[in-house]
């Protein structure tokens, strides 16, 4: 008896879900911050990318061609999905300050669910935008949940010593967690998330550690986070690839066909302080990108919490994960692919890990 896995990396990018004159949004609300130098918003002052994205228009036209590229990768990924036929899609993503809030804040967190109802288009109408499909803005979605083989995966995880959490229901009147909506939702895109056919395990990722309460896991204007009181750290990179590994054997003695899915972008405009929340970091990422191609994972485990954040590549612990379970599996890098942008707020990484273990 042995498993058989998949790996994948793909983005939940919320921007995605609306229509394309909406896609430059956060860039738009950043630009309204008077904590910003009014030289730093001045395009005449931007990089040549973030000019030519951003435009005469906005960057509505830009957002056709980042749409299209990113649902050509998110297609990709869906028919290597569909060709393993899982028996369970487990997913790595943050919980952004929805699901856990001030009551608890767990570093890691195994959702036992069941059918889930969730709800995909209320975080970004909530702040005026339309969603691309059209569709009514209370309408759902059921995500089937894999509950007895999350409760099995907890139990295999705590006995080899990893202390995760668990949860057997989601917070009264709080939002299912985005990363993992989302990755249904992109990965059923033309039919907005309600044809998925596979079971869900989700497990959730303390990414945002300092600024889970402190920022409520998001947008903050840079007067408010001048003397912000900050929470504990998150799990270090190396942490969250360790449990990767722990999910790979926890696994390796079923029978069970596995993909094991990271769900985020990379570094996020809206997180990168230094760069006055206007671009994300992407020399930080093309360091960890090239390390990652190479299967050069002394790179990754060597990256610092402070490093991560510092980048505001907070979410990229969910790849830390990945990394660790492939690494764990021997399972090789088959594709990958970089999509660099400076207006549409966070770069996005795409990966496909399949083959005989190396």
């Amino acid at each position: 008896m042995s498993a058989h896995f998949l790996g994948l990396g793909i983005t939940h990018y919320p921007l995605l879900a609306v229509t394309d004159e909406h896609m430059a949004d956060l860039l738009r609300w950043t630009l309204g911050d008077p904590g910003i130098p009014d030289a730093e918003k001045d395009p005449a002052n931007w990089p040549e990318l973030m000019r030519t994205e951003w435009a005469d228009d906005g960057g509505t036209a830009a957002a056709a061609g980042h749409r299209k590229h990113l649902l050509e990768d998110l297609a990709r990924t869906r028919a290597k999905l569909d060709e393993f036929q899982p028996d369970v899609v487990l997913v790595w993503g943050d919980d952004q300050y929805e699901n856990f809030r001030e009551e608890v804040v767990p570093p890691f967190c195994v959702l036992a669910y069941g059918e889930t109802e969730v709800d995909p288009f209320t975080l970004m109408s909530n702040r005026g935008a339309p969603n691309a499909w059209g569709l009514p803005e209370d309408a759902t979605f059921t995500l089937h949940g894999d509950e007895d083989g999350a409760r099995l995966l907890t139990n295999s995880l705590l006995e080899d010593g990893f202390d995760v959490a668990y949860s057997y229901q989601k917070r009264e009147n709080g939002h299912f967690p985005h990363a993992i909506a989302n990755t249904q939702l992109f990965l059923d895109y033309d039919n907005a998330g309600r044809e998925f056919p596979y079971k869900i395990l989700p497990i959730t990722v303390n990414c945002y550690g300092q600024h889970a309460i402190a920022r409520r896991g998001g947008l903050a204007r840079f007067a408010d986070i001048h003397d912000e009181r900050l929470d504990p750290v998150g799990p270090s990179p190396k942490r969250c690839f360790q449990l990767g590994g722990a999910v790979a054997r926890a696994f390796a003695g079923t029978d069970r066909r596995v993909a094991l899915v990271a769900s985020s972008s990379w570094s996020h405009a809206f997180l990168n302080d230094k760069d006055w929340h206007l671009r994300p970091d992407t020399p930080a990422d093309q360091v960890l990108y090239d390390s990652f191609t190479r299967g050069d994972w002394d790179v990754w485990t060597s990256t610092t919490g402070k490093q991560v954040v510092d980048a505001g590549q907070h979410e990229m612990l969910n790849w830390f994960c990945l990394a660790g379970a492939m690494h764990e599996l021997g399972l090789p890098l088959n594709w990958s692919d970089f999509v660099v942008t400076d207006v549409f707020n966070s770069n996005k990484c795409f990966a496909i890990f399949e083959g005989q273990a190396a």
